[in-house]
């Protein structure tokens, strides 16, 4: 039932590369994965670099804004749910200092955190939401998003251009574990947050 419903799910996704507005499926998937969404872009630009080659270095740029857009979303949603939610939670348990000394840590050492996250398939959702929600410095934030996913979208779609198929086949075959993987290292990532608090 779960390996059908991923494989319904990545089908679908994967029939929009297909269609005629694809670019504008492809940046749409690529700016909620970055907030919201548990499937990564890459389910689309695996399939448009391979069908159209030549345009791999287009579809990663497109790809990198999309995404970039996407994490000040989830930077905003981190900075209104913590000032609404999460701020009077931590009065009522009287834990506003320890939230504090993480902050301000994380603002520190955070912005390797989400470079972190930007290039590897650790979900960068979590860490754009918590740099909103302890107030990483917006240009930091930028910068290392700037260079996280432009690096990981760049060089998937590189690789496709010059490998191509055999990189399709390897995730098709593991397409169940690598979403478990995904939301796995998801939620995770929230708890991991969670019990620092």
């Amino acid at each position: 039932m779960f390996n059908r419903w991923i494989r319904v799910l990545y089908d679908r996704i994967l029939g929009l590369a297909a269609h005629r507005h694809a670019s504008a499926g492809l940046f749409g998937v690529a700016f909620v994965e970055s907030s919201v969404f548990p499937i990564p872009p890459d389910v689309m630009l695996i399939p448009m670099v391979l069908a159209r080659r030549a345009r791999w270095a287009y579809y990663a740029a497109l790809c990198t804004v999309a995404s970039i857009l996407g994490a000040y979303l989830g930077y905003w949603i981190g900075a209104q749910l913590f000032d609404s939610v999460g701020r009077p939670i931590l009065a009522f348990y009287g834990k506003e200092d320890a939230f504090e000394s993480i902050r301000a840590w994380y603002n520190t050492w955070g912005g390797w955190g989400v470079l972190f996250a930007a290039v590897t398939p650790f979900p960068y959702k979590v860490l754009t939401i918590f740099s909103g929600a302890t107030g990483l410095d917006i240009v930091t934030f930028t910068v290392v998003s700037i260079v996280g996913r432009g690096l990981r979208f760049f060089l998937v779609s590189y690789l496709l251009y010059k490998v191509g198929e055999p990189i399709r086949d390897f995730i098709e075959r593991r397409l169940g574990l690598m979403f478990t993987l995904g939301v796995v290292l998801l939620v995770g990532g929230f708890l991991a947050v969670r019990l620092i608090f």
